[in-house]
């Protein structure tokens, strides 16, 4: 399993300026790397700046200062990390669980088709989903989970449920979520 952060895929940390606490700007130069690297598919301003690799569990999330506007998710299979960005701005990031080798986890380009906050899995006996961002009519959605290693789900994107309900206040239904899994191109 390799976890990293956004940043570390798209600029050499010595290259990056920072915005504000806990942020770091991108260069238009930065930004379009990026979009050649087939790592973003709209445009960034600031990421947050995360200088360890994060660990099964652990999320960061900062919206201060962050105005108002469109959401959308990035999810990198390859990293086990998930992005939220609001009006340009990351403003939240975590590790993640995703689907095991029979049943993996779909890659595409996804909106949010309803949000469940309470579900409960009818196929899974009952499991608890709390925070349900559905993105597929097959069951296919991302939900508060306990990210734990060693774990996986059944085609879901599992993520802290802390950061579900954090997530789950931000977006709406409409937004769109990006699932990748390739390595960058370079």
């Amino acid at each position: 399993m390799r976890i990293s952060h956004i940043a570390v895929a798209l600029v050499a940390p010595l290259a990056l300026a920072a915005a504000a606490p806990g942020r770091i700007a991108l260069s238009p130069a930065q930004v379009r790397e990026a979009y050649a690297a087939g790592l973003i598919d709209r445009p960034i301003r600031t990421i947050l700046d995360v200088r360890a690799p994060m660990t099964y569990g652990q999320f960061i999330w900062n919206d201060a200062g962050v105005p108002p506007g469109p959401a959308w998710i990035r999810v990198d299979l390859h990293a086990q990390l998930m992005s939220v960005f609001r009006s340009g701005h990351e403003i939240g990031t975590s590790v993640i669980l995703y689907g095991a080798d029979g049943l993996p986890t779909p890659t595409g380009k996804f909106p949010i088709l309803a949000k469940l906050k309470d579900h409960r899995s009818i196929t899974y006996d009952n499991a608890p989903m709390p925070y349900t961002l559905r993105l597929t009519r097959d069951g296919v959605a991302i939900h508060g989970s306990n990210v734990r290693w060693g774990f996986a789900t059944h085609g879901c994107i599992g993520v802290p449920k802390a950061f579900a309900a954090k997530l789950f206040d931000v977006v709406h239904v409409g937004d769109e979520v990006l699932v990748v899994s390739d390595k960058p191109r370079k």
